[in-house]
């Protein structure tokens, strides 16, 4: 269980990117907890009421959640730390002092379901993937709650929605749970956690859902979480989250956390996404995702206030893939999605979301708003990429940039219309310094030639060296064009003016600054 990337700056949880798959409705699961092949166990808890006590659901449950760790090699280069100096030789003889690769063991350790009877097991990815791209699995190990081990063979993972099936092979009467339906989870409905925390065990947490399909701002379309204070910890991924008729309503995924340990907040998988992904994954199958070619971003509160929009209703089109659906269909970089084959674009149900679960092929129509005004394209859905060829297509941000073409920093900014209101300093973007910027002969904009670290736009990454190449979609070749562009959304009473800015090799950008 890892801990969340939230924009406070907080450490990195394991939401990866990607969007999902064009989920099948699957077969509805009536309540039922753990048992072996043949036999039915009752509801242990009224609906209706607080229970008493979780300990009878628990003994019931608790015999089909598991311990699951693996063993793998993972390559490491090894260098003298000595070496070229006179103290070389303390780092051992010749044979030690050659650099090169050299394989380590590594351990995980997680946690897991099993969903029938015959020993398939349920996981997440990361707990069964290799820690590097070097990495192997050598073995994974799934352990009951009563210390009995087996060896199981991974059948299947998705890496994009973090989620894996293995089989435990020779068994057939094992304890199973099932899929529920977490489409009726509501806010406020008492849940149980059982998993595998930092190694310890089989340990039973109790909670109550704090949100349905919580967005945690990762932009990907498996960014729909069931949120609880049910205590998840580091090892606890994988684990199942079950309502009070012994349903898996979802799979404990990630935490929320400043400290690396439980602070309330958890986040898993609703079952809803997960069983048919875990479906297709137990039959070998390959999951097809839709993939429009858009780089979006949500419709922040200063994105909307540069538009005159309402936050958190549509998503904002930073940029459009070249000769993929949406740019075949028309849409253009600056759009701002609101509703896609007739559903509405919101932080709970993203564009990535409902794209990703459209079957390739299919034409879809899109309302867009540009530059203030509605109009409806109509795309064709293509196939997602894999993980490793979007990984492939992402700049780098930390290339070097180059020399500053404008010479030593200002110490003072000036005291214009521009500097005054967005905290830049701006200057014609000359045949010179364009060249010495890594722009093209044809780029026309300003150059960005001092920041005020304190405003808006220095808070923001605006730099030295940045392009102004339009604001609230009006070419700004001039300062004067610049500063028109301030005063018009001063008079529109928009408290944000929205800026295209180029950076040296990066795609060009929207960026809402706050007007001062």
């Amino acid at each position: 269980m890892k801990p969340v990337r939230y924009v406070y700056g907080l450490t990195t949880a394991l939401l990866l990117s990607g969007a999902a798959v064009s989920l099948a409705t699957g077969q509805p699961v009536g309540a039922q907890v753990a048992q072996n092949e043949g036999s039915r166990m009752s509801t242990v808890v009224p609906r209706g009421g607080a229970p008493a006590s979780f300990a009878d659901l628990t003994e019931q449950l608790a015999p089909a959640v598991v311990n699951i760790s693996t063993r793998q090699s993972v390559q490491v280069s090894t260098a003298n730390p000595f070496a070229g100096t006179p103290f070389a030789d303390l780092f051992g003889g010749p044979e030690q002092q050659q650099q090169g690769p050299s394989t380590r063991e590594a351990q995980s350790l997680g946690s897991g379901f099993i969903i029938s009877a015959d020993g398939y097991v349920v996981t997440n990815n990361h707990v069964v993937a290799p820690a590097s791209r070097n990495g192997e699995i050598k073995s994974i190990t799934v352990t009951m709650p009563n210390g009995t081990e087996y060896p199981a063979r991974l059948i299947n993972r998705d890496e994009a929605s973090d989620l894996a099936v293995l089989k435990i092979d020779g068994q057939r009467n094992l304890p199973f749970v099932r899929f529920g339906d977490s489409t009726h989870a509501r806010v406020g409905d008492w849940v149980i956690a059982i998993g595998n925390p930092f190694g310890l065990g089989g340990t039973v947490t109790s909670g109550i859902i704090s949100a349905v399909y919580r967005n945690t701002g990762s932009g990907t379309a498996y960014d729909r979480y069931i949120q609880t204070d049910a205590s998840i910890n580091r090892g606890n991924s994988g684990g199942p989250m079950f309502d009070m008729s012994g349903n898996v309503i979802g799979i404990n995924n990630a935490i929320f956390s400043p400290t690396g340990g439980s602070v309330g907040i958890g986040f898993a998988i609703p079952a809803e996404i997960a069983a048919p992904i875990v479906e297709k994954l137990r039959r070998g199958q390959s999951i097809e995702r839709g993939y429009l070619g858009v780089r979006i971003q949500p419709l922040s509160e200063d994105l909307a206030a540069s538009l005159g929009l309402a936050r958190n209703r549509g998503e904002f089109v930073q940029a459009v893939e070249p000769g993929q659906g949406a740019a075949k269909a028309g849409i253009q970089s600056g759009d701002v999605v609101v509703r896609v084959a007739g559903k509405e674009v919101t932080r709970e149900q993203t564009l990535s979301y409902l794209v990703a679960n459209t079957s390739p092929g299919t034409v879809i129509p899109i309302e867009l708003i540009r530059d203030g005004k509605r109009l409806t394209v109509r795309a064709t859905v293509a196939a997602r990429p894999s993980e490793e060829e979007l990984q492939s297509q992402v700049f780098d941000p930390d290339a070097k940039q180059g020399a500053d073409p404008f010479g030593p920093k200002p110490q003072q900014r000036g005291d214009g219309a521009v500097e005054q209101a967005l905290g830049i300093s701006v200057i014609p973007l000359t045949p010179q310094i364009a060249a010495q910027i890594g722009a093209s002969a044809d780029t026309r904009g300003v150059a960005i030639s001092a920041v005020d670290p304190n405003s808006d736009a220095g808070q923001k990454g605006l730099t030295r060296g940045d392009i102004v190449l339009s604001a609230n979609y009006r070419g700004t070749t001039t300062l004067a064009a610049l500063e028109e562009a301030i005063r018009t959304a001063r008079a529109a009473g928009r408290d944000a003016l929205l800026l295209r800015v180029q950076r040296r090799g990066q795609p060009a950008a929207y960026v809402p600054i706050r007007l001062r």
